[in-house]
């Protein structure tokens, strides 16, 4: 490769196990090292007490970011430049991916954390609580003005709205991720971490809650879905996005009217665990196979994601009324990915004590009852929850 030629992703030359040789060698956490005091040492591998301890950004100097890296698609690598969709998610370390793009410079001073290194269909609650946790503790710092989480785009949504419930901060956190790894041709990572640095260094971004930021798009984490598992255009809200992000400036459009964050009543705090709720899926011919496996594992709450309006097949009404005898809360939602749930529409709710998830998709809604069970069991309350968040 010629000097002259940068690739997109500094790391495109590795696959998997290799040392990234014509990546920077100054293990730099600060990016714009000509404007900022000397770096800090490179961070550890452990998860909270990897975290910078950089000084407090000082006047006019650039804002203070620091990334939290859980691995996925953006720290992955192919065996070839041609591998764009078969790869190794999770296998390169958060050091690198910054000291790859030393473009973050000029936008911020960039620091990071490895918290995981995994794949994020494999996420749990557990680990959900932990980086909720760790993101608590850093908007808490005064010389810290915002968060960016490196994420697998499979359950980003998922983690993104979480977040968006338990941490109480007006500060941004953003998370981003990209659909094909470092090392492919056209790889999205490196352009889609610069943009999620941008936007959660800008002022404006503040007091909108999480934000996903991908493919130069910035969502609401509370409407955004991955909803196509090839093109890097992978993700979409039902209400459209808030605005853009261009050339590492943000623009927006609107702002989310749900509460979130700052205005919730949940707090990462007060919660040590989360209730087990799970979802049943509908289709022509289902069973009532799953709906009754759930009735005896001890969940607090089924999510059923029917059809259309959230409908529920006449033999499965039954066996969802008999649980909820039973104690446990029955949420209706919808497989479909745009509209929303109507209360006492296909289902007489009232009368059976149900609740809907208005236009929160299945594994969204299985996160907020999960939040919301830690306060309350009251049905009333579990709907007016699911109508404001």
């Amino acid at each position: 490769m010629k000097p002259s030629i940068r690739p997109l992703w500094r790391l495109a030359v590795c696959a998997g196990a290799l040392a990234l040789a014509a990546c920077s060698t100054q293990p730099s956490r600060d990016l714009a090292a000509q404007a900022a005091p000397p770096p800090a040492p490179v961070l550890a591998a452990a998860p909270a007490a990897s975290a910078a301890s950089a000084a407090p950004a000082a006047s006019g100097t650039l804002p203070h970011v620091v990334v939290l890296a859980t691995g996925g698609t953006i720290a992955g690598a192919g065996a070839s430049a041609a591998s764009s969709a078969t790869y190794q998610a999770a296998k390169v370390p958060v050091e690198q991916l910054l000291t790859g793009l030393p473009e973050l410079g000029k936008v911020a001073r960039v620091s990071g954390e490895q918290v995981f290194q995994i794949a994020s269909e494999s996420f749990t609650n557990q680990q959900l609580l932990t980086l909720a946790r760790r993101v608590q503790a850093l908007v808490r710092q005064p010389d810290v003005q915002g968060i960016v989480i490196t994420h697998g785009t499979d359950t980003m949504e998922e983690t993104g709205f979480f977040l968006n419930l338990v941490v109480q901060t007006d500060k941004p956190v953003v998370l981003v991720g990209s659909m094909r790894p470092g090392t492919a041709l056209s790889a999205d990572g490196a352009l889609n971490l610069l943009g999620a640095v941008a936007v959660a260094a800008s002022p404006e971004s503040a007091r909108k809650g999480v934000l996903v930021s991908m493919a130069d798009e910035i969502h609401t984490a509370r409407d955004v879905a991955k909803l196509t598992n090839i093109r890097t255009s992978a993700f979409a809200s039902p209400w459209g996005p808030l605005g853009m992000v261009v050339e590492g400036k943000t623009w927006w459009f609107r702002a989310p009217v749900k509460r979130h964050t700052s205005a919730s009543e949940f707090s990462i705090d007060r919660i040590q665990a989360l209730p087990p709720v799970d979802i049943v899926y509908s289709y022509a011919n289902v069973p009532s196979t799953a709906v009754d496996a759930l009735g005896t594992a001890g969940v607090q709450a089924i999510i059923h994601a029917g059809t259309g309006n959230g409908s529920v097949p006449d033999r499965i009404v039954p066996r969802l009324n008999d649980l909820r005898g039973k104690g446990v809360v029955i949420i209706r939602s919808s497989r479909i990915p745009g509209g929303f749930v109507l209360r006492n529409a296909e289902q007489p709710d009232d009368k059976y004590d149900w609740v809907v998830a208005h236009d929160l998709n299945p594994q969204k809604a299985r996160l907020l009852a999960a939040v919301a069970l830690t306060q309350t069991r009251d049905t009333r309350e579990l709907q007016r929850i699911f109508w404001e968040y």
